[in-house]
């Protein structure tokens, strides 16, 4: 069944530039090494349970922690431990890090089988033990999601097709070729975890997915398709939300407190192939694109891939790039070495040359207030971008700089191009810091 969605406030009309959304998901094949970050998700960092010299299996277990909020690392080949370290790490600096060669013979681990679960609890443990993390970017541990705080009920569940930054087309292939495994994801869910309703929401931009997904879900009534304006950042967490279901989450609260859980069309996916065949996350789809790409691919990578291989798959480069981002161009990563690795919430590789990579210089601001006016979050962007600067805490907690969700909607709106996403960022970390501060003396006056 379909569904037309409410209207976003805000956003940005941003360019598509969709140039792979015709290109079928090819398997890249197991690189020469491969390089395994114990950090790939929010919350606690896993512990590395192997050492150099281990031979490991695919679905092996190589980190894990006894934390709650975090989720095991598991090995995408099969091969020998080369090294275990200090590693560059996709986000910047170096995490520890175990470093396989691969013997290309891709064997599975003996954990690696159908699984059966006996109850809810059982369930989720299961979600936990696949690896399974935020795989539109976030990376929050799939069973802390599906498991909701004392007090929450569930009551929708909301599946992130939407794919709004430009150039990324790794979700909609994905869609187009794996339909039958998302579909069969959601009603595991809904059947497991009680959950009446699903809205499935992909951008009007992408007439072929909504139409294959309406046809797939045609006799089920607790499975709506959204069609979403295309509009950024249309697949925002709490954008998507608003706009299936009409719920607005509050300041500093989670989707569970509006009864709602968000999971991208892979992860309702890999829940269902977990439980039929107990493969964990071990590879992802990437997009691989920008006008320095000599062929624009989506590509099957197995998790720990560097960047140079994945580019150089793609035929290299057609001159040297100004810029490579892991993610898209509004919200991605600059990286400044082809050695880090694809990630569990890696989606795309991108890389410019320097006529699109070249940042526009940053001029005054001139109070237009179209920052305001487009903000998603109805944020103030430049008195955040002004506190921010001037380390001003009080005024950072009165504009609610952490309810920022770091879009890139304002400065691409903005004409004097402020560096307000920048800005955000240094005044969340000013709100941590004095945060931690406190805590410490309160701790040192007990």
């Amino acid at each position: 069944m379909g569904l037309t969605m409410r209207k976003l406030a805000g956003g940005a009309r941003v360019p598509h530039r969709k140039w792979t959304s015709e290109a079928a998901i090819v398997k890249m094949g197991v690189p020469a090494r491969v390089i395994i970050p114990m950090v790939q998700h929010i919350g606690a960092p896993c512990e590395p349970i192997v050492k150099k010299g281990d031979t490991v299996l695919v679905g092996q277990i190589l980190g894990d922690t006894g934390q709650y909020v975090s989720a095991p690392i598991h090995s995408s080949v099969s091969g020998t431990v080369a090294n275990v370290g200090q590693m560059l790490y996709p986000g910047g600096g170096r995490v520890t890090s175990v470093e396989i060669a691969t013997d290309g013979l891709q064997r599975p681990h003996e954990s690696v089988r159908p699984q059966t679960y006996a109850d809810k609890k059982d369930f989720l443990g299961l979600v936990r033990a696949s690896g399974l993390v935020g795989l539109g970017g976030a990376g929050f541990p799939g069973h802390v999601k599906l498991n909701p705080p004392p007090g929450a009920s569930i009551d929708c569940l909301i599946v992130n097709g939407a794919e709004c930054e430009p150039y990324i087309t790794s979700d909609y292939r994905f869609i187009l070729e794996n339909a039958r495994s998302i579909v069969s994801g959601i009603k595991l869910l809904q059947s497991v975890l009680g959950i009446p309703k699903t809205y499935v929401g992909i951008e009007d931009n992408k007439p072929a997915a909504i139409k294959l997904m309406e046809e797939m879900t045609a006799d089920d009534r607790n499975i709506e398709i959204v069609t979403l304006r295309s509009l950024y950042p249309q697949g925002a967490e709490k954008m998507l939300i608003y706009s299936c279901t009409g719920r607005r989450v509050p300041p500093g609260k989670l989707p569970a407190d509006v009864g709602a859980v968000v999971m991208n069309v892979n992860s309702v996916s890999l829940i269902a192939e977990f439980m039929e065949t107990g493969m964990p996350l071990v590879k992802k789809i990437v997009t691989v694109s920008g006008n320095a790409v000599k062929k624009p691919m989506n590509l099957e990578v197995v998790i720990g891939t560097p960047l140079r291989d994945v580019f150089a798959f793609c035929g290299g480069f057609t001159t040297t790039p100004e810029k490579i981002l892991m993610g898209g161009p509004m919200m991605g990563i600059a990286q400044f070495s082809l050695d880090v690795p694809v990630i569990k919430n890696t989606n795309a590789a991108l890389a410019f040359d320097v006529k699109d990579a070249k940042p526009a210089p940053e001029t005054g601001c001139i109070r237009c207030g179209k920052c305001v006016d487009n903000c998603p979050m109805q944020l103030l962007p430049l008195f955040i971008n002004s506190a921010a600067v001037k380390g001003d805490a009080e005024r950072l907690k009165r504009f609610h700089v952490m309810d920022c969700i770091e879009c890139g909607t304002c400065v691409y709106n903005c004409p004097a191009k402020r560096r307000i996403v920048q800005s955000a960022r240094l005044g969340k970390d000013i709100l941590r810091n004095l945060a931690a501060a406190e805590k410490k003396g309160g701790r040192a006056n007990a």
